[in-house]
C-alpha cells in the first residue's frame, strides 16, 4: 500500500536529522494518512479512501467529495479517485438530462 494520498497525490520528503553537533542523517516525512469513509451526495453511498488529513480539510472546505473530485485535475487524483470523479459526473448529467 503506497504512502500517497488519493485525493491530492501528497506523498512521502527526503529530509535531515540535524544534530546539536550539525550531523545530517537522511530520514523521511510521511503524511499523515487516514483511512476515512466519505458520503457522495450524488451516489448516495459512502466511498473508502486513504486520505491526507490536509485532504480531508480540504473536501470539508469545498463543500464535500462530489464538488472536490469535479474542481480537481485528473493528474493529482489516484485512478480509484478517476473512476469515481466520472461515475458522479456521469450520475449529475443524468440527473440534469
Amino acid at each position: 500500500m503506497s504512502r500517497i494520498c488519493e485525493l491530492t497525490g501528497k506523498g512521502r520528503q527526503v529530509g535531515h536529522n540535524v544534530s546539536h553537533a550539525n550531523n545530517k542523517t537522511k530520514r523521511t516525512f510521511l503524511p499523515n494518512l487516514q483511512n476515512v469513509t466519505l458520503i457522495s451526495d450524488s451516489l448516495g453511498k459512502g466511498v473508502k479512501l486513504r486520505v491526507s488529513t490536509h485532504g480531508l480539510r480540504s473536501v470539508e472546505h469545498v463543500g464535500g467529495l462530489d464538488n472536490w473530485l469535479l474542481k480537481t485535475s485528473d493528474d493529482l487524483l489516484s485512478l480509484r479517485a478517476r473512476r469515481l470523479k466520472r461515475d458522479i459526473a456521469k450520475k449529475q448529467q443524468a440527473v440534469a438530462a
